[in-house]
């Protein structure tokens, strides 16, 4: 089943269209705005598409008449030199938007292409990939469907939905114990990171729901599992990588967060061409 859009797609588009635009779009002034072209958009090299609702509001907010066709859909794969959408237009419109469309198109790819990595690198594994609050700003909501549109899953989408208590928090609540204590009194679930396994059995003995397990080793993850003996779900986090990504997965602990995922973007090669 489709990953569900974000509700806030057009402003994400109108905030990065007068960015772009500005004033106006000089450049373009110069061609007759008569002018009708095609194009087509093609992908430079494999990857997880996704995007495609942003890059066609981009168009919609310009001219709502230009018609686009797409050949393959968010969360499929697309290979190199695929045309993946056909475009007809205005010469100018489809010009003042390239750029805008294909920047949503290429960064939501390159984390939905990233975050697939990952998930298949865990096949047969029961743990799952996490993304985290580490998102480029302003588009939170986008990199985190792209995660889901990869495979992964979502944490928090920010701090008003979910308890995670961290470091800081514990030394401004006095402890483990109290920091828990008055979270619960929320009646909504709760997290607590930890980072060694005496605080992991305060925070199991103050009946937290989650524990982030905070740059534990490998040995540290499976004592973990041993002790929590599925009191909580675990979660383990902090300089997570390709090459321990399997093994940490086979310690048993429930969910890995990477916040590689949607910081470290690296965006897929897509590009415009007329075609007539």
């Amino acid at each position: 089943m489709p990953a569900a859009l974000p509700d806030n797609i057009a402003e994400t588009v109108t905030i990065a269209l007068r960015e772009d635009i500005g004033a106006g779009d000089r450049t373009t002034s110069l061609i007759s705005a008569s002018t009708k072209t095609t194009a087509t958009v093609v992908a430079r090299e494999p990857a997880i598409l996704c995007g495609t609702a942003w890059f066609d509001e981009v168009f919609r907010q310009l001219d709502n008449s230009v018609q686009i066709s797409w050949s393959a859909h968010d969360g499929e794969n697309v290979n190199k030199e695929q045309t993946i959408c056909k475009l007809s237009g205005t010469a100018q419109t489809l010009l003042t938007g390239e750029r805008t469309a294909l920047n949503f198109l290429q960064s939501l790819s390159g984390t939905a292409t990233t975050t697939r990595e990952y998930v298949e690198m865990l096949k047969g594994c029961k743990t799952q990939i996490l993304d985290t609050r580490k998102t480029l700003p302003g588009l939170r909501s986008a990199q985190k469907y792209a995660v889901l549109c990869g495979g992964g899953k979502n944490h928090r989408m920010g701090l008003n939905d979910a308890i995670l208590i961290k470091e800081n928090h514990i030394l401004a609540a006095g402890s483990i114990t109290a920091a828990i204590t008055a979270a619960k009194k929320q009646g909504v679930p709760v997290e607590i990171e930890v980072e060694n396994l005496v605080e992991l059995e305060e925070a199991l003995a103050a009946g937290t729901d989650s524990v982030l397990l905070d740059n534990f080793d490998l040995e540290g993850l499976r004592q973990a599992v041993a002790i929590n003996n599925s009191r909580a779900i675990l979660e383990a986090s902090g300089g997570v990588d390709k090459e321990k990504l399997r093994a940490i997965a086979e310690t048993g602990v429930d969910f890995i967060s990477i916040g590689a995922l949607t910081k470290h973007v690296r965006a897929i090669d897509f590009s415009m061409r007329f075609i007539s």
